[in-house]
């Protein structure tokens, strides 16, 4: 299954602009995604995909979160600058279209793929990308201890994570 097509993404077959250099290194970066080892597109689309849903807990996802979550999808998913930009926007938009369906499948995905340490990595970077407009909310620090129930880390890790930004938690005054 292409990452495309996961995200529900796939370009339909239709007439070709001519002329675009734009529009054809946007296919050849696609094309290149489409080309992923299919259990690894999967664990990068469910990342970005929850990377997604934590900043848009606030309804706000701002370019900060967004540098953010292109800067981690870069890393942990060994993408090209490009690649992870389009990997962020498409899950970007996916969650703010059909988040509140898709929360919990998206998750389990997540869950089905990842060891516990890339489970711990995640955490870490949801509070990353909370963190990068300088406070994590409540309801972005709500959204993140739900998503780390979701994938069945326990408590004491969450918390344990949480405690390294503690300087940008909301509830503590900060920002």
């Amino acid at each position: 299954m292409s990452i495309l097509k996961f995200l529900g993404l796939e370009k339909k077959k239709e007439g070709r602009s001519q002329g675009s250099s734009d529009i054809e290194t946007l296919r050849k970066i696609v094309s290149e995604l489409d080309q992923l080892e299919p259990e690894r597109a999967r664990y990068i689309a469910s990342f970005a995909y929850l990377l997604s849903r934590v900043a848009h807990s606030d309804l706000d996802i701002s370019d900060e979160e967004v540098s953010e979550m292109e800067r981690i999808v870069q890393q942990i998913g060994g993408l090209p600058e490009e690649q992870a930009v389009i990997v962020v926007q498409m899950a970007k938009t996916r969650e703010t279209l059909f988040g509140s369906t898709e929360n919990y499948l998206v998750t389990r995905e997540f869950e089905r793929l990842a060891s516990r340490e890339q489970k711990l990595a995640l955490i870490e970077c949801l509070f990353a990308v909370s963190a990068a407009d300088d406070s994590v909310s409540t309801v972005e620090d709500n959204e993140i201890r739900q998503i780390a129930e979701e994938v069945h880390l326990d408590r004491e890790s969450y918390t344990s994570i949480k405690a390294t930004f503690r300087d940008h938690l909301a509830v503590l005054g900060k920002k």
